[in-house]
């Protein structure tokens, strides 16, 4: 049975690794349909189409897209983009373009909250000029010792409530979904069972961007536990959802799973990739 891995990053959002060591990464470990979809930005995409094909693996095209929805900061995959679009392109830019300003803010809060030089100590992990991330600040604050593991900074410090918390606004579900469609792309929500919502608020969230348009959720993710795999499947199925998965690799050392380890799908669901 092919093995799909359909959410991870490189160095041109918050990974380790440049785009075409993660395709290798990807391909050494038996991952036969494999996704690039790094934060806000199709940068790598390039680099890591040419890596794939020198392999036997299927690379897949996306990004990853910042959304703001109530409260919350929600994520939405994009998959098999046309990286040249000019909308999705436009709206990627105007994401990112208050990416900077936030991290300016989220230094200053951890400042108040006695540690100083976080913008800057961010900065030295960043390895795309076009984008700084929380996970650029959770590693300045592991290596400065105010956490073991980058998990741990964002429950202590980066979530809502916490002392570098700021809040932003990113794009709305309506246009995050409507530009990966102008790309000729599926637009599929990234590990809901991350997302701080109730029971209702997880059914409002999903009958939202179905009314959208959107096309799938990730069922599988490091996220979820087994138990959520089952639940999401049943949202999946509930809301007539395509399924999706992702491991939401990182690099080496960050997080619990590596590329391609997630089970097969449960029973039941539509998989994303029946329709390509």
């Amino acid at each position: 049975m092919p093995r799909y891995d359909l959410h991870s990053h490189s160095t041109y959002s918050d990974g380790l690794l440049a785009p075409a060591a993660v395709v290798q990464r990807a391909a050494a470990r038996g991952v036969d349909f494999y996704a690039l979809t790094d934060h806000d930005d199709t940068g790598g995409l390039a680099e890591a189409a040419a890596a794939a094909r020198e392999t036997s693996m299927t690379f897949v095209p996306g990004a990853e897209l910042s959304v703001s929805w109530e409260s919350q900061t929600i994520h939405i995959i994009a998959l098999q983009i046309d990286p040249s679009n000019r909308t999705l392109d436009d709206g990627l830019a105007a994401i990112r373009s208050g990416r900077d300003a936030r991290a300016h803010r989220i230094g200053q809060a951890l400042a108040e909250a006695g540690i100083p030089g976080a913008y800057d100590g961010a900065r030295r992990f960043v390895t795309s000029e076009r984008l700084i991330s929380r996970s650029h600040f959770a590693r300045f604050l592991v290596e400065a010792g105010y956490a073991k593991e980058t998990k741990d900074v964002f429950k202590k410090y980066l979530v809502q409530g916490k002392p570098g918390y700021v809040a932003h606004a990113w794009a709305t579900l309506p246009d995050a979904v409507s530009w990966i469609h102008a790309a000729g792309g599926q637009a599929v929500v990234a590990h809901p069972g991350r997302y701080r919502v109730t029971a209702t608020g997880m059914r409002r969230l999903l009958g939202e961007f179905r009314d959208a348009g959107g096309d799938g959720i990730e069922v599988l993710s490091p996220s979820h536990t087994p138990a959520q795999f089952t639940e999401y499947a049943t949202y999946a199925r509930t809301f007539g959802f395509l399924a999706s998965t992702g491991s939401d690799y990182h690099g080496p050392g960050e997080g619990w799973l590596d590329l391609g380890d997630l089970p097969a799908l449960p029973a039941g669901v539509t998989p994303v990739w029946s329709k390509w």
